[in-house]
């Protein structure tokens, strides 16, 4: 496995602790060899020194064991490189031959604009045969254009089978675990659609700022760093029929679907249909933040969005008139990811008492489902409350450590399993429907509407639901 950016964060802090606990755990094979490749003029020697001061950092001091770091620290390497040269390609493929041929791994954990030079470069080199595989981050593009000119140059290099897009949020376990929900519980499966579902909703809220990100978030936003990846790979998974079979091409090609089913939202419907907001200063965990215009790298006058709601419908059989509620935001009163699946109330309440009935899967700060239901007050009279069947995964092996989603995901492209990864028409079908929205802003003048550090976001994202009498689950 070479990894390209192998001295930045990405590397440091997910990819090189993740393939620690593989190690550790036995699950890569004996022969296999990690190479760094980055600016930085490093030995060998010093790059090890590096990854161990950052990895004795992410791993819990528990399931940190020097002896099994200097073992895994046997199949680490370094080659100093510029990735834009490809000329240090060339120098690259004479270091790999003395390994003798091998399947090989590249992990693109650089800016994304380096995709298209990294690849070409690959090929020149003659790195890019039948025996490589290519893993690439988020954000794929800015736009519809932009993302296909990078499938493009992906493309004139490897085939689509070679090519793994990766999006962390599908390794968690509870996201998988909304799969099994859904297509193995007989439960589920007859009310999970239009007539017993009032309305869905997916949040990924952060209390974190854009930190030392400014300069990539003026560029990207909240719509693009987050909802056109992260919150449609989960509204796909809510709202995808069962696949003929498990297996990769069946499961997008469901995914595929769905995205190809969303209602366009366009033009005026922009101001009927999403809210953008930014952050202003506020408090977070009992200390004052600046606003986001005061971060480093970020316009005084900047009308990025940090945060951002949408109101999306999905145009078929199963989901017709079924609101799915999008909502994203940095500087959040708490940090939660969770999809609500809201059902409908009984026809006729016999009983005093509010109706719960939804279910929660939630993803972050911890992973665990709950299903909401309505039981009696102790005491005289049919009052009701809301009870709650509660499935937390760190119950269910408490005596397992926790697989991150970078461990599940990197043995998914090692072992060539590309299900839990995006194909090319899946972004570009996202792109799709991402790209009217984002115009339609532009085309009514729909700056941001500010809202405090440490608040549950812009006043309007709360009208979105209200409007229609519901309500955010906070």
């Amino acid at each position: 496995m070479l990894v390209f950016g192998g001295t930045g964060d990405l590397a440091l802090h997910k990819l090189l602790p993740a393939l620690y606990h593989l190690h550790r755990d036995g699950r890569l094979a004996a022969d296999m060899r990690i190479l760094a490749a980055a600016r930085n003029r490093l030995s060998r020697a010093e790059y090890c020194r590096l990854a161990e001061r950052h990895c004795r950092i992410q791993v819990a001091p528990g399931d940190f064991d020097p002896l099994v770091w200097s073992r895994f620290a046997e199949r680490l390497d370094y080659f100093p490189m510029d990735l834009t040269q490809s000329a240090d390609f060339g120098r690259l493929n004479s270091s790999l031959g003395k390994l003798g041929p091998r399947q090989r791994i590249y992990y693109l954990a650089t800016a994304p604009d380096l995709v298209a030079s990294i690849s070409a470069n690959l090929s020149i080199a003659g790195l890019a045969g039948a025996n490589t595989r290519i893993v690439v981050e988020k954000p794929i593009g800015h736009s519809l254009a932009s993302a296909r000119a990078v499938n493009d140059a992906l493309g004139q290099v490897f085939s689509e089978a070679q090519v793994f897009r990766i999006d962390h949020f599908l390794g968690k376990e509870t996201v998988q675990n909304l799969m099994a929900l859904r297509f193995a519980n007989a439960l589920f499966e007859p009310v999970w659609r239009a007539g017993h579902i009032d309305h869905v909703q997916i949040s990924v809220n952060e209390t974190l700022g854009v930190e030392n990100r400014g300069a990539y978030y003026e560029e990207s936003g909240a719509m693009r760093d987050m909802l056109q990846n992260h919150l449609l790979q989960l509204l796909c998974l809510v709202a995808m029929e069962a696949p003929v079979r498990f297996d990769a091409e069946a499961v997008r090609n469901e995914k595929v679907k769905i995205l190809q089913a969303l209602k366009p939202i366009s033009g005026l419907d922009v101001q009927d249909k999403t809210v953008r907001g930014q952050y202003g200063a506020g408090t977070i965990g009992g200390h004052d933040v600046p606003a986001y215009y005061f971060e480093k790298h970020v316009d005084n006058d900047s009308d990025t969005e940090t945060f951002v709601a949408v109101q999306a419908e999905i145009d078929n059989w199963r989901w017709a008139g079924v609101p799915f509620y999008l909502r994203t935001g940095k500087r959040m009163a708490q940090k939660r990811s969770e999809i609500v699946i809201q059902f409908k109330p009984v026809p006729h309440r016999l009983f005093e008492g509010s109706q719960a009935n939804r279910l929660i899967i939630r993803l972050q700060p911890e992973e665990r489902i709950s299903l909401q239901l309505m039981g009696k007050s102790p005491g005289k009279g049919m009052r009701l409350t809301p009870i709650e069947l509660d499935l937390n995964m760190a119950h269910i092996a408490p005596q397992n450590r926790r697989w991150d989603a970078y461990e599940r995901l990197l043995l998914d492209v090692i072992e060539g399993d590309s299900t839990l990864f995006m194909r090319r028409d899946e972004v570009e079908a996202a792109w799709s429907w991402i790209d009217p929205i984002i115009r339609g802003w532009q085309e009514t003048y729909q700056s941001p509407r500010p809202y405090p550090a440490g608040s549950n976001g812009p006043e309007q994202a709360h009208s979105l639901l209200e409007l229609q009498g519901r309500a955010w689950l906070d």
